[in-house]
């Protein structure tokens, strides 16, 4: 049962003078939650396995305590202190010890987007309201539409800024003294999760929401496939104005037709089809509007052109779709299909993103590090026909056996690394036996991607790709997707640089 103290904190400009409230983590997100916390006068205490050494000396100048060690096991010193509120980092699950402490003793469970939603009023708008958020999920492209539809808003003279899984904490944008019209907040399921353990004084209300699509992922966080879909329904809670949902993804649909909107709130489809009338979608090559336009029915309006996409290597068919989500939310704020179509030309996606690296004597090597989970890595081998992929890592539970059945009838060959390889060489054996597939097994070499750009650069035959898109995330053997993807542009390079082929050191057929 929410206090009455709590229920009450709505605001930036609402009383939390020594409200005791414990913090999660240190990370980025835990230092701008504990720093939003004191600077409103709460007492803080901060717990954290560790730290780096820049925030463990900030957080008692920011006037919070800080508990080093393990959290295995609810500390006394946070039994001690009797936090009226823990807000936890993402990084821990429901199953936690110290989250389930929380639940069992009825302390406020909250997570830093609902603290972020609770005081978005510190810079308002010129009007003297808060900015509006939009909320932006899904199982793959998130953080690509989280870019452009901050970028298409911007264009529509609105001054929106990106945030939230992004990497940019909504706290720090919310605190930004330049002021938004409009924050793109990009969520995890786990800050999902935790939203949804909101008391209704804390529920979000977003002006627009979308969930892009939805296969298994984080099922260990979750503790399956339905809590797992649970937490990404959230999204559409409290919706105002737009629901966008993905028609080739009947999941997402009845996330929209199961949520509790905000009465008007419309249900937005889109595809790589033909669009109804109130959906957004591709005629002839050419992407269109028949939501946010006034003769709906009988015609569309132009946003751009696949044509025009693929001049500025955005036509990918996953790329699409998210630029068809991003233009149905940028829409729904008003943004001209002109200034859609003008951002569109100047954008350009993220590295680690289907990023070329280099093409060299007929090869093309693609860095598509991001692709962390099954689904995204499905879109990149769907876009790149032929290719070598390049697989595997912390699987987070997840099994690969339909992703490698489909690849089956894609891949030329594979490259199996990471810490879970034999998972995926078992699946291989049993899903694709035809795939030539090699091994990379860390001991037998001290540069894990020097390694498999040889193997590789040996396995394509004449013209080709060679395709980085592990479906697995990137902890087991690097600091980061980003790590691993700058490891393996490096590796290229250097293996260009050398000027030869002629050493590369494995067969297509060797396993």
């Amino acid at each position: 049962m929410v206090s009455e103290r709590l229920a009450g904190l709505t605001s930036w400009h609402s009383d939390w003078t020594g409200l005791r409230v414990a913090v999660l983590g240190l990370s980025v997100t835990g230092f701008s939650v504990a720093d939003t916390l004191t600077e409103l006068g709460a007492e803080v205490l901060v717990l954290s396995e560790d730290a780096s050494e820049e925030y463990a000396r900030l957080v008692p100048v920011i006037g919070a305590r800080l508990e080093l060690g393990s959290l295995a096991e609810v500390p006394d010193a946070l039994r001690e202190f009797a936090p009226e509120v823990v807000v936890a980092s993402p990084g821990f699950p429901p199953a936690h010890p110290v989250i389930a402490w929380a639940h069992e003793t009825g302390i406020a469970l909250w997570g830093d987007v609902e603290l972020a939603w609770r005081v978005r009023d510190k810079v308002p708008r010129p009007d003297g309201t808060p900015a509006e958020w939009m909320l932006i999920t899904g199982t793959n492209g998130k953080t690509t539409t989280t870019q452009l539809t901050a970028t298409l808003l911007n264009a529509g003279g609105l001054r929106a800024a990106p945030c939230g899984n992004i990497g940019i904490p909504v706290l720090d944008a919310v605190r930004d003294p330049a002021g938004f019209d409009v924050l793109v907040v990009e969520l995890s399921s786990h800050q999902l999760w935790y939203i949804g353990q909101s008391e209704p004084a804390g529920q979000l209300v977003p002006y627009a929401s979308t969930c892009l699509n939805l296969a298994d992922d984080h099922l260990v966080w979750h503790g399956g496939a339905e809590a797992y879909r649970a937490a990404k329904a959230v999204v559409y809670r409290n919706t105002k104005i737009a629901c966008v949902y993905n028609k080739s993804d009947r999941a997402t649909l009845r996330m929209v037709e199961e949520a509790d909107v905000t009465e008007g709130a419309r249900a937005v489809g889109f595809d790589l089809g033909t669009p109804g009338p109130s959906d957004l979608g591709v005629v002839d090559g050419i992407l269109v509007d028949r939501a946010f336009h006034d003769d709906r029915r009988h015609s569309a309006l132009e946003l751009t052109t696949t044509d025009a996409l693929r001049d500025v290597g955005l036509s990918a068919p996953h790329v699409v779709q998210n630029i068809l989500a991003a233009s149905a939310l940028a829409r729904s704020a008003g943004v001209e299909p002109v200034a859609i179509r003008d951002a569109l030309a100047e954008f350009r996606m993220d590295a680690h993103r289907i990023q070329l690296v280099a093409e060299h004597r007929g090869i093309r090597w693609i860095d598509d590090s991001k692709a962390t989970n099954p689904h995204a890595a499905a879109s990149s081998l769907r876009a790149h026909p032929g290719a070598v992929w390049i697989v595997g890592g912390d699987l987070k539970g997840v099994d690969l056996g339909a992703l490698i059945a489909e690849a089956g009838g894609i891949a030329g060959g594979a490259i199996v690394i990471g810490a879970d390889r034999e998972p995926v060489l078992a699946a291989f054996r049993r899903h694709a036996p035809h795939v030539p597939v090699q091994e990379v097994v860390p001991a037998d070499t001290g540069e894990i991607m020097d390694r498999v750009v040889r193997i590789a650069s040996g396995m394509v035959d004449g013209a080709g790709t060679v395709l980085l898109a592990p479906a697995a995330a990137s902890f087991d053997q690097f600091v980061s997707y980003a790590d691993r993807g700058e490891r393996f542009a490096r590796a290229v390079r250097e293996w260009i640089g050398q000027g030869s082929a002629d050493d590369a050191d494995g067969s297509p057929s060797a396993r």
